[in-house]
């Protein structure tokens, strides 16, 4: 077995920088590479393209989008996802407001120099407590800074299309993870990703923001590994 892990918007595999070790246990880690593409479908087939014949799949935010269409396209590459973890995601589309933010970016000059996330869009995916948090905000934004200006453009006005009626043709065991602080991604959109999916569990994780990898990696380890565990057993 293999574990495949699918970062968020503007995020690298620095992400899971703090959970890997835990994650190995389960196999050899691959991770999905958003940088190139222009639509999610397209970010889940490069990453199928590489990805093993058998694999546990976790996506983060933009990356639960990401892994959801894997999930779905993995058949027609003969391949399988046996279990599916979706952390601080969503199954809605767009927003009008989100869209023409979007369409904002898009027009923007492409000689504008990137110069990193905002430390205010950075501390408002952070829970409340850490909004002054240097060394966390720092951290996100360095993630932003290795990828980089026309990985921010592309990323920014990659369309992310509602999948509610979709949900229910992703058929291996699914674990919805929610943080109870989160000010990007509400209790709701979890509970809907639980519904559509057949049979999906939903845990909150408490005390952390949308960033919950990186604010509290030991606390959603204690989830996602058990959970691992049950339903696809670590290797020997």
């Amino acid at each position: 077995m293999a574990l495949l892990l699918v970062p968020g918007f503007m995020a690298d595999e620095t992400l899971w920088n703090d959970m890997t070790a835990a994650l190995a246990r389960f196999g050899p880690i691959q991770h999905a590479d958003l940088r190139h593409d222009t639509s999610v479908e397209a970010m889940a087939r490069r990453a199928l393209a590489s990805a093993p014949s058998s694999f546990l799949l976790i996506g983060f935010s933009m990356g639960g989008y990401v892994a959801r269409d894997i999930a779905r396209l993995a058949p027609a590459y003969g391949k399988q996802v046996a279990a599916l973890v979706l952390v601080a995601t969503s199954t809605r589309p767009d927003t009008p407001s989100m869209r023409q933010r979007k369409g904002a970016v898009g027009h923007a000059a492409a000689s504008i120099a990137f110069s990193g996330l905002s430390r205010t869009a950075v501390a408002t995916s952070l829970h409340p407590k850490d909004k002054h948090n240097e060394a966390l905000i720092e951290r996100v934004r360095a993630m932003g800074m290795r990828l980089g200006g026309e990985v921010f453009r592309r990323q920014s006005v990659l369309d992310r299309p509602g999948d509610i009626e979709r949900l229910g043709e992703i058929r291996c065991p699914t674990l919805v993870i929610a943080a109870a602080q989160d000010q990007l991604r509400s209790l709701e959109e979890a509970q809907e990703l639980q519904a559509g999916i057949p049979d999906a569990s939903l845990v909150v994780i408490e005390d952390t923001g949308h960033m919950i990898p990186i604010e509290a990696p030991e606390r959603l380890l204690d989830v996602i590994v058990p959970w691992l565990d049950m339903v696809a057993p670590a290797r020997a």
